[in-house]
């Protein structure tokens, strides 16, 4: 069979709604993928090696905090979606997406086990037609030094036996309007037929899919994305700092910026970043660019300069403390927020987190969290669970409220009434002003 009729076989397939999809991966890209397609009612089988996980969605439940619980309840009734530890049942699957993590060693280098693994998984049990699809954020080249080698060891070719692409995910946690569904996303094949077939694959489930050239294009393009980011928070991140040394209100700033109408995008300062891409990013292309000789120093500098927020926070609760009748060790520290960003359930990579253990390494042993969104958390191998609620009595108890993370369940009335002193990484209290009690990230107050 040549390869023209494999493509004619996977759009007849999607037409008549046989197409068998897998996903490797069933975290915050591959979960909410999966069930997009067994919602189109193709058959999806989500892969993981994750026992618990594999359980908890086969029995109808969830672990995701965007993904509707009701969702996957009724897909999994439905027959539509499963989930399984067993990747031999990669043979059964037409389209097959990699969604693993992707993270960095101690050294900031980037691991790409995980990817290397499913590669594995699915040169094991490969079948001629197949369309295989990475979307784990990675350094331009994966595919096809990496990927693509691997699943050739069958003797199969890339592009005619099976089809091969790049197609970035595009995950915002806790975003409301834009999703799996509705958010336009890159392809780049390693040949035109690869790029052509995937991104009718993803047309099933995605409105809009945009083509380019190459899967390095498509992963170079992904790292822009979050390094765009990464450099502008950087860049305000410091000016929060300067601000805080001349006595100006970086917030304002920003805000004032803001109103003009043209070549201006806000960004705003706070205790760091966390989630996964725009942390880890910045050190994928570094690493890679190594290989070449070349040394991104703008793109370095911002990353390490939004590491070093967490730092400044510290310095900012120690300079509260030092005024107080109290000795360090003995400062009571009410931290609100654990998650790494405002409404979510996700703890990785979190700036609130590095504060609390950048504290703890101060000698600062009374550090309490509050956080509805995060039950508990691991404080240097000591396990930390977020206080029930806030109150007067709590409140009043603290020496210092740190604001991490502005989730919108705070009371902002109680904090602002009861608190002794505030500082306020995320200017929640910006309705406040004036309040002797707050201190603001960038203020300079």
């Amino acid at each position: 069979m040549k390869t023209s009729n494999y493509k004619e076989t996977i759009f007849s397939k999607i037409n008549d709604k046989t197409l068998k999809i897998g996903v490797i991966g069933l975290g915050y890209v591959g979960l909410p993928l999966a069930i997009e397609f067994a919602k189109k009612d193709y058959y999806t089988i989500g892969f993981d090696v994750d026992k618990s996980k594999v359980d908890t969605l086969n029995s109808g439940g969830n672990y995701i905090q965007d993904i509707n619980d009701a969702w996957i309840s009724e897909t999994i009734a439905s027959g539509f979606l499963k989930a399984t530890t067993d990747f031999s049942q990669l043979k059964e699957c037409d389209a097959i997406f990699i969604c693993v993590p992707t993270p960095f060693t101690v050294n900031k280098d980037p691991d790409i086990t995980y990817v290397l693994s499913a590669a594995k998984s699915i040169r094991d049990n490969l079948n001629d037609g197949q369309v295989i699809i990475l979307k784990s954020t990675t350094f331009p080249g994966t595919t096809e030094k990496y990927v693509m080698p691997i699943i050739e060891e069958t003797g199969k070719k890339a592009g005619e036996d099976f089809y091969l692409a790049f197609s970035p995910e595009r995950i915002d946690p806790g975003n409301k309007k834009w999703n799996t569904a509705n958010t336009p996303i890159v392809v780049g094949g390693i040949n035109e037929i690869s790029t052509e077939v995937c991104a009718k694959v993803h047309n099933v489930v995605v409105d809009m899919v945009v083509p380019v050239s190459t899967p390095s294009i498509a992963e170079m393009e992904k790292l822009l994305e979050n390094i765009f980011r990464s450099v502008n928070i950087a860049l305000v991140n410091e000016l929060a700092k300067l601000c805080d040394r001349i006595g100006v209100n970086v917030w304002e700033v920003v805000d004032a910026a803001a109103t003009k109408p043209f070549g201006f995008m806000p960004f705003y300062p706070g205790p760091g970043i966390g989630g996964h891409c725009i942390l880890i990013d910045p050190y994928y292309l570094e690493w890679m660019a190594r290989e070449y000789d070349f040394v991104t120093k703008f793109i370095t500098l911002a990353a390490e300069i939004n590491e070093d927020m967490p730092f400044y926070v510290r310095s900012m609760v120690i300079k509260e403390i030092a005024k107080l009748p109290v000795r360090m060790t003995d400062a009571k520290i009410l931290i609100l927020g654990m998650a790494f960003k405002k409404d979510v359930d996700d703890l990785r990579h979190s700036p609130a987190l590095r504060v609390a253990e950048l504290l703890e390494e101060e000698g600062i042993n009374n550090i309490e969290y509050f956080d509805p969104y995060i039950p508990e958390i691991d404080l240097h191998g000591k396990i930390l669970k977020s206080i029930d609620k806030i109150d007067e009595g709590i409140l009043k108890s603290h020496d210092i409220i740190v604001i991490t993370t502005d989730h919108s369940c705070f009371d902002l009335n109680l904090i602002a009434e009861y608190s002794n002193i505030i500082i306020d990484t995320r200017n929640a209290m910006k309705d406040y002003k004036g309040r002797a009690n707050i201190v603001l990230l960038g203020d300079g107050k």
